[in-house]
């Protein structure tokens, strides 16, 4: 059982980590979002724009509250 919480703990910190390098990196938030539901479909998970759009803010928000 520890072993799945360390995996999940760095699964987590892995996401949270790619999550954060996006956002600020150095292009406009569409082209991003573009980037990333196109991976995505190349890989078999789809989403709608507006549930990207809105996974995108939620993070965003996460890291604005943890300044």
């Amino acid at each position: 059982m520890k072993g799945l919480n360390i995996a999940i703990a760095a699964f987590g910190g892995a996401l949270a980590g790619a999550a954060i390098g996006l956002l600020f990196a150095p292009q406009k938030g569409t082209e991003t979002r573009s980037q990333i539901a196109d991976y995505l479909r190349r890989h078999g998970v789809k989403l709608r724009k507006d549930k990207m759009d809105r996974i995108v803010d939620e993070i965003a928000e996460e890291i604005e509250e943890s300044r």
